[in-house]
């Protein structure tokens, strides 16, 4: 019998054992991975926050640095999510063939992907870890309330697992990735709030923003690390958690058509 790629998905606790492999090839080149997510956004963030932020007056009644370190949260979240998606996922997919052969037991498709969302989102909260260690060192937040940008950090890893997977299922090859960065990715990271207010920008770019998940993050992250409650952070986090559902669904139907072909 043919299967329903539109059917919703079936799941289980057997996406387990899948996370768990993951992660045990993970952790033979712990160290090495979480280097590379960190360095990138940390450099940003020292270099745009000293460098740029000692010509700047102070953001939303806060240092430039302190107003970019919110955006380099998430921004580093949702890279991480988004390589291991992209790289990492198409690679057990297409080139090793890990799919297949876990195909061959009892575990279903919708398992697999449902794992794929899991590990890329638990990586992102490492790395979401892992800059904010660096933002409490730094001493540019203090509260409490910035711990909770740790679930947020899941929470936006699987947003951007989710919107990752749907490439993965549609790219013929790594080299397609490089237009999901640039056409998706990169103006995403500038149109949202990461280096400058969304405010600066003009009206129709602004309506844009506020379609877009990362703005979404941002304004959760902010807030946070000020030691404030985000003003609308039911609505960011319903936002956030839509674009994840919707992005599992797509992308769970786009690979059972790819798998079945």
């Amino acid at each position: 019998m043919r299967t329903n790629i539109f059917a919703f998905p079936q799941l289980s606790l057997r996406f387990l054992p899948i996370w768990r492999r993951n992660y045990m090839v993970w952790k033979k080149m712990a160290g090495p991975s979480i280097l590379g997510h960190l360095a990138d956004p940390v450099i940003y963030m020292l270099g745009l926050g000293y460098g740029l932020g000692g010509m700047l007056p102070e953001i939303s009644g806060m240092s430039y640095i302190a107003f970019l370190s919110a955006g380099t949260v998430c921004y580093s979240t949702m890279n991480s999510a988004s390589f291991e998606a992209l790289y990492s996922g198409f690679a057990r997919m297409h080139e090793q063939r890990t799919w297949e052969a876990i195909l061959n037991t009892p575990i279903t498709l919708d398992d697999i992907v449902l794992s794929e969302i899991a590990w890329a989102a638990s990586k992102s909260v490492l790395s979401g870890i892992a800059v904010l260690l660096v933002i409490w060192i730094l001493g540019l937040a203090h509260s409490p309330l910035s711990l909770w940008i740790i679930p947020l950090s899941l929470l936006v890893g699987l947003c951007f697992a989710s919107l990752g997977l749907i490439v993965t299922a549609l790219a013929p090859g790594y080299e397609f990735f490089m237009y999901y960065f640039t056409l998706v990715i990169t103006p995403m990271t500038l149109l949202c709030g990461v280096f400058f207010p969304v405010d600066q920008l003009p009206a129709m770019l602004q309506t844009v923003s506020a379609m877009l998940p990362l703005t979404h993050a941002v304004d959760l992250a902010r807030p946070l690390l000020n030691n404030a409650i985000p003003v609308n952070f039911m609505a960011d986090i319903a936002v956030l958690t839509g674009y994840a559902l919707v992005g599992f669904y797509v992308s769970l139907v786009l690979f059972r058509k790819r798998l079945a072909q």
